[in-house]
Formats: C-alpha cells, sequence, structure tokens
C-alpha cells in the first residue's frame, strides 16, 4: 500500500471511531406522552389527516385520521386545545386556535379511531399522545371532534385552501356521457347520451329503472351543464336493444343537490349484469348548456346580459372569485359557512356545471370595495345566490383576505388537444404549436402580446401567461414545425387560439423558427388596482414655476405648448394627485424588461423598469381628451405593506423593482411629473382617468379592474373630483349614468 493510501485510511478509521459515539449521545428530541399506548409505534409519517363536514372553512373542521387503510374520527372525551395544537400541526397549520365537541361539523362515519386522547401540545404527532389505543373507544358519531387552526401554515406547506366533495372512489371513479348518434360524436360539448360510470373492471352502465330528473340533474352539474332537460327515449331503447349491455348500477336515489352521483344513494347489482335491469333500459341523460358552451347564437347572446354575480381572478372560465351586485356597487362574499351547496348554486346560476371545489381563504385574490354577504347558507335548489339565506356584513365580521372562490365543472372541450409546447425547460413554457387540418406547426409572432399568450396558457390548462415570447432562439429548435397560423389577435377572453382571429393564409415577414411565437406560463398572476379613494383626497391644482420645471420637460411631463413659453418666466397649471398603486393578486408584479433596459430618470433619481407604466388623461364626456395626458414610467417597489407582509423591493441603489402580493407602491402627489398639465384646458366638466399597465406588458390575472375614473368640475381656478371608482366597480347601469360613452384606455388625442 502507498503511503498516502496508508495515511488515508487511518484518517478515515479515526474519523468514524469518533463520529459514531457522538450521534450515539445526541439522538433527535422526542416528546412523548406520560404512558404512551401500545400503538406508538405508529409513525407520524404513516398517518394521514384531514378536515371535514360543514359549515366549515378550509383551517376548520371534523379531524379524521387515516389509519390502516381507513379514515376515521376522535372522540372528544378529554378533548383539549393541546390536542388540538397537534393535530393543526400535523394537518399543516402553525397552531390552533379552537376545539369542537358534540359533532360540531357534523356526523363522520366509519371507525372512531382515538379516544381520551391527552396531549400535552408539543407532540409530533398523535400517536405518541396518550389515549385508549387505537379503534378502543365508548363513543358514538355524535361525540367526533372538531379543531380550529390558526390560518398559517407551517413553511414550506403548500396551501390549498379547498372544501371539496368526498366521495368513495371504489364505487364511482368516473362518469361520462357517451353519445350515440353520429352527430353527436363530433360535436363538442357532448350533452346527451348514455350515461356510464367507470369502475375497476371499465365503464359500464346504469339501469334507468326509476331514474329520475334529480339523477339527471346531478350527472348534468358533474358535466358542466346547468341543467338538464326530457329526452326522447325511443331511439336509444332501439339502440339498446341492439347492444349487449353492461349494468353495474340498478338504483340511484339522488336529491339533485349532489355535486357528484357518487354521493347518491347507490345500489350495485351483484348477480348476473347484463340481465338485471328487468324492463329498463341504459340511463340516458340530456343536458343544457350555458350560454358560454352553447352552438347558437341566440343562446350565446344571454351571456350579455345583465347578471348579478361574476367571478373574477380566475385562470379560466368556470373559477374564480365571487362577487355580487347589490345596489349598483359589486362586491365579495365572505367564506363563513361557504360550502360545496352555495358555491354550486353560483356555478350554475353562471350557466355553468355543479362546484367542484368551494375555496376560502381569498384564494383567487381578495377584492375591493364592500363584502356583501356572510354566513351564506344554500340547499342547493335556489336559482341565485341572492334566495339564499345570508347575513349583511358589520364591520367587524370579515375582511378582503376571507373572499369565497368556486372552481366549477366545465363542459369538456378537448381544447387542449389543439395546441402544444415545444422546446422549453419545463411543461410552462416553449414554442407553441396548434393542429391546423392534420398537421402541427408554429405560431407567427408578429403582434403577439400578453392576450394571445394568455388565450394559450388557458387553452393548455397551464394557469396564466407570465411571459409573451417574440424571439424562440434560445430554445430547443431540433423539431421545429413549419409556421401555419399568423395575424393572431385575441381579446384575452377566448378559450382557445382558434376562437381569435388570424389570417386565413399565412402571413410573416419574419417567417424563421427564431420568430415564433412561445410563451412562460405560471398558476398564479398579480392583479394591480389604484386606490381610488386616496386620488380623490389628493387632487389639487398647483401653479408651477418655469424654472423649476426644466427637469420635468426634459421628461416630457408638460403639454407640448409649454416648449413655446417664455422659460424661465411664467408658469404651468398642475393637477397633481397621489398614485397608491396595490397589487392585490396572488404572484408580484414583476417589469418585463430586464436590469439592462432600465432607464435612468434624473427628476425621480432612480431607474424605471417600466417605459409607460400608467396612462394619465382629463378627458371631456363625450371621449375627447383635452390634455395632452401624460404617460408615465415609474420605478416600482414596496413603499408599504399590509401587516404581516415583508417588502421585496427597492429602488434605491439599483434595487430589484416590482411590487409584492400585499404591498402597494406610492407616487406622491408632490414629487415629479405626478400631473396633468392643464394649463390649456378651459372651465367646465371633465373626467380623470388613470389606466395601470395600459399595455398590457406585464400578464395581471384581471385587466378590468386597471382603470380609474373621476368626475371633475373645473371653474378655471379650483378644481372638484369626486365619485372616484376603479373600472369595474359599477353595474353598467350606473356606469353609464357617470359617462355616457364606452371609456378609454390609451392615451390618443381624438
Amino acid at each position: 500500500m502507498e503511503p498516502c493510501q496508508w495515511l488515508l485510511h487511518i484518517v478515515v478509521f479515526l474519523h468514524n471511531a469518533w463520529i459514531q459515539p457522538c450521534f450515539a449521545q445526541t439522538p433527535l428530541p422526542v416528546h412523548s406522552s406520560p404512558t404512551p399506548t401500545p400503538q406508538t409505534a405508529q409513525g407520524p409519517e404513516t398517518l394521514k389527516f384531514r378536515l371535514s363536514g360543514f359549515p366549515r372553512k378550509h383551517n376548520e373542521g371534523r379531524i379524521e385520521v387515516f389509519y390502516k387503510d381507513e379514515w376515521g374520527t376522535i372522540c372528544d372525551d378529554d378533548f383539549s386545545l393541546a390536542n388540538a395544537h397537534v393535530l393543526c400541526r400535523q394537518l399543516g397549520f402553525v397552531s390552533a386556535t379552537g376545539w369542537a365537541h358534540s359533532a360540531k361539523y357534523g356526523k363522520g362515519t366509519g371507525k372512531i379511531w382515538l379516544d381520551n386522547v391527552q396531549c400535552s401540545g408539543s407532540e409530533r404527532s398523535v400517536s405518541v399522545c396518550k389515549s385508549r389505543g387505537w379503534g378502543n373507544s365508548d363513543c358514538t358519531h355524535d361525540e367526533d371532534a372538531g379543531v380550529i387552526c390558526k390560518d398559517e401554515r407551517l413553511p414550506g406547506y403548500m396551501d390549498s385552501n379547498v372544501i371539496e366533495v368526498r366521495v368513495d372512489e371504489n364505487k364511482v371513479e368516473e362518469v361520462r356521457l357517451r353519445p350515440v348518434f353520429t352527430m353527436a360524436t363530433k360535436r363538442m360539448p357532448v350533452t346527451e347520451g348514455v350515461v356510464e360510470v367507470k369502475n375497476k373492471d371499465g365503464w359500464a352502465q346504469i339501469c334507468d329503472n326509476g331514474w329520475t330528473p334529480k339523477n339527471s340533474r346531478v350527472v348534468c352539474g358533474m358535466m358542466g351543464f346547468p341543467h338538464e332537460k326530457k329526452v326522447n327515449k325511443s331511439f336509444y331503447k332501439l339502440y339498446a336493444e341492439r347492444q349487449k349491455n353492461h349494468f353495474l348500477v340498478h338504483s340511484v336515489a339522488c336529491l339533485g343537490t349532489e355535486v357528484h352521483l357518487a354521493a347518491c344513494p347507490l345500489e350495485f347489482n351483484n348477480g348476473n349484469a347484463t340481465e338485471s335491469c328487468a324492463g329498463g333500459m341504459p340511463a340516458v341523460v340530456s343536458c343544457v348548456p350555458g350560454p358560454l358552451y352553447a352552438q347558437s347564437s341566440n343562446m350565446r347572446k344571454k351571456l350579455k346580459m345583465q347578471s348579478t354575480i361574476r367571478l373574477k381572478g380566475g385562470a379560466k372560465h368556470g373559477e374564480g372569485r365571487v362577487e355580487v351586485l347589490k345596489g349598483s356597487e359589486w362586491g365579495t362574499v365572505c367564506d363563513d359557512r361557504w360550502n360545496l351547496l352555495s358555491a354550486s348554486v353560483v356555478c350554475r346560476e353562471l350557466g355553468f356545471g355543479s362546484a367542484k371545489e368551494a375555496l376560502t381563504g381569498a384564494r383567487m385574490g381578495q377584492g375591493l370595495g364592500p363584502l356583501h354577504m356572510n354566513e351564506v347558507q344554500c340547499t342547493g335548489h335556489e336559482r341565485s345566490l341572492w334566495n339564499c339565506r345570508y347575513k349583511n356584513i358589520t364591520a367587524e365580521d370579515c375582511k378582503h383576505t376571507e373572499d369565497a372562490s368556486v372552481r366549477c365543472n366545465v363542459p369538456y372541450m378537448g381544447f387542449e388537444k389543439t395546441v402544444r409546447l415545444s422546446g422549453g425547460r419545463s411543461q410552462y413554457e416553449g414554442r407553441v404549436e396548434v393542429r391546423v387540418g392534420q398537421r402541427w406547426g408554429s405560431v407567427c409572432s408578429e403582434g403577439w402580446t400578453t392576450k394571445e399568450a394568455m388565450v394559450a396558457c388557458r387553452q393548455l390548462g397551464l394557469g396564466f401567461s407570465m411571459h409573451a415570447i417574440t424571439e424562440t432562439w434560445y430554445w430547443d429548435s431540433s423539431n421545429v414545425t413549419e409556421m401555419v397560423m399568423s395575424g393572431v389577435k385575441c381579446t384575452g377572453d377566448e378559450m382557445s387560439l382558434s376562437q381569435c382571429q388570424n389570417h386565413r393564409t399565412v402571413s410573416c415577414q419574419k417567417a424563421t423558427a427564431r420568430f415564433s411565437a412561445g410563451v412562460i406560463c405560471s398558476e398564479t398572476a398579480s392583479d394591480l388596482v389604484l386606490n381610488a379613494p386616496l386620488v380623490q383626497q389628493t387632487t389639487y391644482i398647483e401653479d408651477r414655476p418655469l424654472h423649476m420645471l426644466y427637469c420635468a420637460a426634459e421628461e416630457d411631463c408638460l403639454s407640448k405648448s409649454a416648449a413655446k413659453a417664455n422659460w424661465p418666466y411664467g408658469h404651468r397649471r398642475l393637477l397633481r394627485f397621489s398614485s397608491q398603486i396595490h397589487n392585490i393578486g396572488r404572484a408580484d408584479f414583476r417589469p418585463k424588461a430586464g436590469r439592462h433596459s432600465w432607464v435612468w430618470h434624473a427628476c425621480h433619481g432612480h431607474y424605471h423598469s417600466m417605459d409607460i407604466f400608467t396612462h394619465y388623461d382629463l378627458m371631456s364626456a363625450n371621449g375627447t381628451k383635452v390634455a395632452e395626458g401624460h404617460k408615465a414610467s415609474f420605478c416600482l417597489e414596496d413603499t408599504d405593506c399590509e401587516e404581516g407582509v415583508s417588502k421585496r423591493y427597492e429602488c434605491a441603489n439599483f434595487g430589484e423593482q416590482g411590487i409584492t402580493v400585499g404591498c402597494w407602491d406610492l407616487y406622491r402627489h408632490d414629487i415629479d411629473c405626478q400631473w396633468i398639465d392643464i394649463t390649456d384646458v378651459k372651465p367646465g366638466n371633465y373626467i380623470l382617468q388613470v389606466v395601470i399597465n395600459p399595455n398590457y406588458e406585464v400578464a395581471e390575472s384581471d385587466f378590468t379592474n386597471n382603470a380609474m375614473k373621476c368626475n371633475c368640475k373645473y371653474d378655471g381656478h379650483r378644481i372638484w373630483v369626486h365619485n372616484c371608482h376603479i373600472g369595474d366597480a359599477f353595474s353598467e347601469e350606473a356606469e353609464k349614468k357617470f359617462e355616457k360613452y364606452p371609456g378609454q384606455l390609451n392615451n390618443q388625442i381624438s
């Protein structure tokens, strides 16, 4: 052996000899109960926990434990806050704020796994707390315990805030409508067909003996449709006689409010499944699609009718924060007692199916303005959320951090099969390719903006567009396809790129692979809104001497007539106000441009990361601009934040720029360029309009709240500003009264 190798062996031997006793003497701390039960060997890694029952929020409910392949409950005998602390931590929350006894959240089913549980509160798992042992209990489900956890997650725990339906998937895994008519098989969505259920053996039918419209309502809700209709059975009877049917279920008894067929009482066939529907046939259902999915234009027009409910902040149709119209003002719904029954009423009212998920804790971002409803309790049969029982909000009841949201069942359209991403480094990014005819091809990037990218990400089911890419040379180009689509122009609301405008024949000046359109998608997005009341409170007129405006003139913050002024004598009349821009979305707002392209602004003494971040305009009642307005660029930073949120971005020292979720950027009324030059404006009644992110440079979950408008009265000396509001805060009728024109979202002079 070489001397150096021999020395290495000696060192390793001595190292192992020293380190093993060290570890033996310092075991990880384990807090055990005074008298652990024999079941303490059951470690925390082999147990599962969940919250169930209703009415409840995502951070409270009946506590259920999964042990030995079966879900069960915990009895409330000897239950304490210390027990709740341990259980809440196992559920991913930091601690407990309370607990509930006597099946407050409803009675569970199955085993009562634990009884007389006594924890000190510091245990890592309820399995090491003192108890009677697993499955040893003298309780009934009338004594099921519940916990209320602090709505704060442990670091690294993904917060879902979801209340979803829980059904026995061993009974029914999946449900489908199988179309029979030749034409129906080619149309999307499928609205009529034979009801089939899937279990471990494959697809099977349901006997229609005793089949009711309530059963059909549940099936249609699962398929994404709000209503059912009568079906002509004659054809289906002839069809069924020629087929070999396999009947898995011979009896269904739904109430009509269930969100899944497996939640209904079902009777399964135990004998000969092919001959167990005497006098009957396979169940057939016909559904009425909502306006968005209707194939006739007359049905689609109904979508434009005035509604008293809407969804905001969702990445796709059928999901979002619930907002209701009361009087003439939109407001949100508090998540107290929010459940799937109430969520389903919302979904069906909007033309979708039943609710897939009821979400709490502002899961789809925080709303603005008032909270109109609290403790909503629906039976599931109501035609509108306003027909349900609810309480009015008082100041101490709720905050926007408790805004309720929904995810609805929507019809399957198959759109995701006609688009794909290639060349990207993950499933969320890549070159956009579509199916045109029988071939795949890329999309021309000329005119490709955030709006088109938003539609592509929605179609792919990948959430929002983080970036619209117009040059894709840096992605893998080994499988680049030819260009098959150009001139794509979307409104941003479409479900598929095929619904957007595009050239009939491909016409692209830059048809090489490097100029193919691409996207980077994200599950979350920012959402910026202007503090409208602050604009109203801070607006005033200042006559500012020209000798103090040299810097502003260099940055184009004055009207063109200023160039003809007798500098440095005289003044400019400025309409000044503060801009406080909040990020109420679910992702930080980051500038699109990289540091290398930021521009130094001497007036403000820092770099601006967005060339045009806001438009400031003063307009007449008919929408004509009366002042040239101002395209304001900003340095984006966190001026201040909500309680518990830390600042991440600041402009000083060439720092990172952006606006954190829960924070705001304040441009005070007394800094340069925070104005509109109204020197040439005559006395009259006007509209002050501010639009954030006007060119859609950065993706947001909601662009409809980016504009703010105020009524202004100017008498030549003073100005009065009133009725300042976000663009979509009022009803259409109230907005028409506010202004007699549809609004202006650009900076062009008419």
